[in-house]
């Protein structure tokens, strides 16, 4: 259980992991205005507390907007979020459109929702920041959505792609950015449980199971369990790229690659013949040295 203490500790981690992604990707800018995307999820909620404080604290002046999606969908408490939003102070704006009805149209019973959905939110969303005025879309996907996203391309799309903290629009009319991008989910879970956010449930795509990111995430899950820090790891590795060690003829001029050359271009030189010098699982070594 959150103490006080522990609470603040916390709350003041997340900020500043928040304020470095940030800072580190240029998110905000003045004069920018942020739409803030809240569907009533932990992570949303957390975003906007966080980038409200961070709004008090920063040498510069941007505006943030909060915005929800109302999809229409059955049972969805539509009262609940205005009521906290009002009580927050912040400026908000509340769109209905009914695209579940569209989903369940579309989508044959027993398939995956999710393609679909992102897709008509998307619309929804570039197109509010459009009429509000607002050149910056904040998401509250954290590190962990980073990760399983990569791992989601690479097993069932083949591209080694992940979710970039920042990002421009198809039409390159506004940015998205992804403050919690240095954020780990637990923390973001712990934070809401103490702050007693309003959650609400997703009920067309959250509770499916057969979700392939459902499936990378219990991989996730039990890697972090028995090697803690994998997670971390993977993250870090995106922000480390060595395009001479992939394959990639786009990233690096392999076909011109020629006997004689120092190799200097390259960040770690030939060192596929070298003893591994990083904490590996004891079972990975032993399998590398076999």
């Amino acid at each position: 259980m959150n103490t006080p203490k522990n609470l603040l500790r916390l709350k003041r981690r997340l900020e500043r992991e928040a304020g470095k992604a940030i800072a580190d990707y240029n998110m905000i800018e003045a004069g920018d205005t942020v739409l803030v995307c809240v569907s009533g999820g932990k992570d949303s909620h957390a975003l906007l507390s966080i980038l409200m404080t961070l709004q008090r604290r920063a040498p510069v002046d941007f505006r943030l907007i909060a915005m929800n999606l109302d999809q229409k969908q059955p049972g969805f408490p539509a009262d609940v979020l205005p009521r906290y939003l009002s009580g927050l102070g912040v400026e908000y704006r509340i769109v209905e459109q009914d695209t579940y009805s569209i989903v369940k149209e579309k989508i044959p019973e027993g398939k995956t929702t999710c393609s679909l959905c992102s897709r008509l939110r998307r619309g929804v969303i570039y197109r509010t920041a459009r009429e509000l005025g607002a050149n910056k879309i904040a998401l509250g996907h954290h590190r962990d959505d980073i990760v399983h996203t990569l791992f989601l391309n690479m097993l069932f799309g083949g591209k080694l792609k992940a979710m970039p903290p920042k990002l421009r629009t198809d039409d390159g009319a506004r940015i998205v950015i992804r403050p919690l991008a240095y954020c780990g989910e637990a923390d973001i879970a712990r934070f809401a449980r103490g702050m007693e956010f309003p959650i609400i449930p997703c009920n067309l795509c959250g509770s499916q199971d057969n979700l392939q990111r459902q499936k990378i995430r219990e991989m996730m899950a039990d890697w972090d369990r028995r090697y803690p820090g994998r997670t971390e790891s993977v993250f870090t590795a995106l922000r480390n790229i060595v395009p001479s060690h992939l394959a990639d003829g786009a990233l690096y001029d392999f076909k011109n690659l020629r006997i004689g050359e120092t190799g200097g271009d390259t960040d770690d030189g030939d060192t596929v013949f070298d003893a591994p010098r990083f904490d590996a699982p004891a079972s990975i070594l032993k399998f590398v040295a076999a």
